[in-house]
């Protein structure tokens, strides 16, 4: 059975709803992507050389990392001669397939780390402008979607707007939101926040914060006054820091994630906005040269448009058009 054929499979046993997400979230990238990649195939009939050089560029200019392409590019050549491969048409699958390998990290990794017993906290950061708080409250819906009692603390205390932005969506979702007034202590809010969630019985906390930009060291710092707040009235958290990026600002992107994880011990990506951008392979550069799971993905702008990431999912969604045209690629 070949892996299109397995991964068609895979996806059937899943919700259509999820699958639809998926399809119409990666749009854009798998217009431009997939579009470019069967051109390829259309101009290559064998596989030689000059095939992997073009392909090459066309995964960088997705966005894909260098690095990240010179791994899979190599990956592909030894299957390419493992499998003896000629025709350019029977290197699609493959890529797929590789694609899925690097990207799959297993149910567990790429889950959010959410406690049996007690109170998990999970503490949201990002810079301004990334989709944070909306994020935050697609996230709660999510969660209560699932069974779970969810409570917000609004600690993006130097932006009026984000705590009236999280009380909107805390109404929307059914999640109380913890606040105080602007220009509040940050610290102050979580614990006031973390003291209500325990009085009320929350099973998670999601905690807003500024969005920081990465070169304001004292920011850098009131952070980690409000981590230490969190460990200390709940020891072993925050269970998860999950860092929310714009998937349509590329490889920006990457270098924000590498300044945060720095300075916040990062445990997740949300990846928002994939819908917004033809430049998805980004979600490779972060996985691969970051090594940081991506735990939720942007689709829409619904409340239920936040999905956990797949990677199937993905791949399916990147390679739709293929998968879903069984005649030959190459003109007659």
């Amino acid at each position: 059975m070949s892996f299109f054929q397995k991964l068609k499979d895979k996806i059937s046993n899943q919700t259509n709803e999820v699958t639809d997400k998926f399809k119409s979230g990666l749009e854009k990238t798998r217009e431009s992507f997939a579009g470019r990649m069967n051109e390829l195939v259309y101009k290559y009939r064998k596989v030689d050389e000059d095939f992997f050089e073009e392909l090459e560029e066309l995964l960088i200019s997705s966005d894909v990392g260098v690095s990240t392409v010179m791994e899979l590019i190599d990956q592909l050549k030894d299957e390419v001669r493992l499998r003896n491969l000629k025709d350019t048409k029977d290197v699609q699958p493959v890529i797929s397939e590789i694609l899925a390998g690097m990207l799959d990290e297993g149910k567990e990794a790429q889950q959010l780390n959410l406690q049996t017993d007690g109170l998990t906290v999970v503490l949201v950061v990002g810079v301004n402008g990334v989709g944070k708080t909306t994020s935050i409250g697609k996230m709660a819906h999510y969660l209560t979607q699932e069974g779970k009692k969810v409570m917000l603390a609004a600690g993006d205390t130097f932006r009026a707007g984000a705590i009236d932005q999280l009380e909107v969506w805390g109404e929307r979702v059914g999640a109380d939101v913890i606040k105080q007034q602007a220009g509040s202590d940050p610290a102050a809010v979580m614990y006031d926040a973390i003291q209500a969630a325990k009085s009320r019985g929350a099973d998670v906390l999601l905690c807003d914060t500024a969005g920081r930009l990465q070169n304001k060291v004292n920011l850098m710092n009131e952070l980690e006054k409000v981590k230490r707040v969190i460990e200390r009235e709940v020891p072993g958290a925050p269970h998860e820091v999950l860092l929310v990026l714009d998937g349509t600002t590329g490889q920006n992107a990457m270098v924000q994630a590498k300044t945060f994880g720095k300075s916040t011990d990062v445990t997740g990506i949300v990846l928002t906005k994939l819908d917004g951008t033809a430049k998805g392979g980004i979600i490779m550069a972060i996985k691969r040269e970051l090594d940081i799971p991506v735990k939720f993905v942007g689709l829409g702008e619904q409340k239920d448009d936040l999905q956990p990431f797949l990677a199937d999912q993905f791949v399916y969604g990147l390679f739709k058009d293929v998968l879903d045209s069984p005649e030959d690629v190459h003109p007659s």
